[in-house]
């Protein structure tokens, strides 16, 4: 079973994760900020992982701080689950739609990172949250997890269902991605006989 356990501590948020990749979507998400909270839970449901995942941050300067460190952690997290990747399947992608919303997302679990984020939401905030940290998680993700990762808005005006299509597509693509393929269980996906 591949799974993870990362304690990460700043100044500005404490951070404890669990990460199990052959879950069943249980997870047990505290972060201080209540949006994220419902993603990353959406994240999880649509992946298949199991996540204990806890932040105490300086939520009363702003979210900034917690949304983007809980993005590095769970990168962290999802690097060491992994392992050396032998037999995964490496790609995925998903076009979920949600309502009037279409939502690209595809991932090369490559060792290298890239983000290419595409997205046009319309308010400032859902809620009290700073809809601007949303490409701060997902850039702090890929960069630790070492992940390419490409997240494209092809339809949709209602800034909650644009991000919440993000996380759920973001979830199945990553699911397919980590997926093993039986057939090659020991092989490493990469002509360089290396995923770094």
């Amino acid at each position: 079973m591949r799974t993870a356990d990362i304690n990460r501590n700043t100044a500005e948020t404490q951070i404890a994760v669990q990460l199990t990749l052959e879950g069943s979507g249980s997870c047990d998400i505290h972060t201080g900020v209540g949006f994220m909270d419902h993603m990353l839970d959406l994240w999880c449901r649509h992946a298949g992982f199991d996540l204990q995942l806890s932040c105490c941050g300086d939520t009363q300067v702003d979210d900034h701080h917690s949304v983007e460190d809980i993005g590095i952690a769970l990168g962290l997290a999802f690097k060491e689950a992994l392992g050396d990747k032998r037999g995964i399947s490496r790609y995925g992608s998903m076009i979920l739609p949600m309502d009037e919303t279409l939502m690209l997302c595809a991932v090369d679990l490559s060792g290298r990172s890239c983000l290419r984020y595409q997205a046009e939401i319309p308010c400032a905030k859902v809620g009290t949250f700073d809809t601007e940290l949303v490409e701060e998680f997902f850039l702090g993700f890929v960069r630790k997890a070492e992940i390419t990762l490409h997240i494209r808005q092809l339809d949709g005006k209602n800034s909650h269902h644009i991000i919440e299509a993000m996380f759920k597509a973001f979830g199945r693509a990553l699911a397919m991605a980590v997926k093993i393929d039986e057939a090659r269980c020991d092989e490493i996906p990469s002509t360089k006989g290396v995923l770094e």
